[in-house]
């Protein structure tokens, strides 16, 4: 008997973001159907499909729902402009589809991004155009902790446009002590609860910057040194963000923890991906004192929506991340233990190599997503019991 109930917003957004949140909420059914918790989910619309229908990005009053939920689950938003010219876009500039990824990160003071970089078995690199074994799953296992809620984004700039005519643009970069400080420390703990870099074992955080350029960097450096000392059992590293890039894919396995400022980290972590399969296998956990939010980092993908294609289970990771986030917070091990099952069982299907999406093996051997998501399901009843 359900014991049990957590309150959940779902935002499923644009495209093929849709299909996966359906995946999830097939995961979350399987959860409570195994366990004693259950979740009361509002499912929102929003993104640019709803703003071209409705005039918002989102339905009024969904900020509340926001605040007063116990976690948020994201899809994917972005549409194509009925004028061809990128996404849809607001009034204000904004792509339809900011109150629900960025909105929320800002007002719900969600100041970390956090995404794990893990290269399971199973899982192959997507390079020209093939799959192959270019690192070795025992030698990719890090943490980025980006810094969530300033840097370019926090949204100070504009274009000057005299006569209606661009002619000049500001994008002003913001770095803050308070929110360098607590992206900083917390990948100094994470480092601390972990068991230190595939290469030699070492707990390490790397300090990405362009510190040889930006006193925004500088800043964060010396910030990071600061609370470096803290922290004597970690080794601390610094690394120039454009030379990391190749540091990156040539060495994944000298990596621990890394942490960094909020658009360097928007680049960086999609690069990492490609060392973990691609996006489709890509979660953001966004992370604050009291409220957290958890997506797939891939995008709403219009080419391939409603062709039950696209790869789940980046979605479904988020899920399993949600559900550990929210246990650890009202210290519940059955939600513990369901988020700890729904990788185990992503990774149960990995290790079978199938059913498994066009991106990790090519079309000619593809699943559905559907197919995929039952393969899932299927396991974790088997872990639940």
């Amino acid at each position: 008997m359900t014991e049990k109930t957590y309150s959940m917003v779902l935002l499923p957004g644009d495209g093929t973001g849709i299909e996966v949140a359906a995946q999830a909420r097939r995961v979350l059914d399987a959860v409570t159907q195994k366990t004693a918790v259950s979740f009361d989910i509002e499912e929102i619309p929003c993104g640019g499909q709803y703003f071209l229908e409705h005039g918002r990005d989102w339905p009024e009053g969904t900020e509340a729902k926001c605040d007063a939920a116990d976690v948020i689950l994201l899809g994917a938003v972005g549409w194509p402009s009925p004028n061809g010219r990128g996404p849809v876009t607001m009034p204000d500039g904004n792509m339809a589809g900011w109150s629900p990824v960025i909105g929320n990160r800002m007002r719900l003071d969600l100041y970390a991004n956090i995404r794990p970089v893990k290269l399971y078995e199973g899982v192959k690199a997507r390079i020209s155009g093939s799959h192959k074994q270019v690192w070795k799953p025992a030698d990719v296992n890090m943490l980025f902790i980006r810094e969530n809620t300033e840097d370019l984004y926090a949204g100070i700039g504009g274009i000057l446009r005299p006569g209606g005519k661009g002619v000049v643009a500001t994008d002003v970069r913001i770095v803050t002590r308070n929110a360098s400080e607590r992206a900083i420390k917390l990948a100094f703990e994470m480092s601390m609860k972990r068991n230190g870099a595939p290469k030699d074992g070492k707990r390490r955080v790397t300090c990405i910057v362009k510190d040889n350029v930006l006193d925004g960097c500088r800043f964060f450096e010396e910030i990071f040194e600061e609370i470096g000392v803290d922290y004597p059992e970690v080794e601390k590293d610094i690394a120039i963000v454009d030379a990391f890039t190749q540091w990156l894919i040539g060495q994944p396995e000298y990596y621990d923890v890394l942490v960094t400022t909020n658009m360097f980290g928007d680049i960086v972590t999609d690069l990492a991906s490609v060392l973990q399969g691609g996006m489709g296998m890509a979660v953001g956990c966004n992370v604050g004192e009291n409220h957290a939010m958890f997506e797939p980092i891939h995008g709403s993908a219009p080419r391939h929506a409603g062709k039950d294609k696209v790869n789940p289970m980046a979605m479904i990771l988020a899920t399993g991340e949600a559900m550990l986030w929210l246990g650890n917070r009202k210290n519940d091990d059955e939600l513990r233990k369901a988020g700890e099952s729904i990788e185990k069982a992503v990774k149960a299907v990995l290790k079978k190599g199938k059913p498994l999406t066009y991106d990790l093996v090519g079309l000619d051997k593809a699943a559905k997503m559907s197919e995929v998501g039952t393969a899932i399901i299927a396991e974790l009843n088997a872990l639940l019991g």
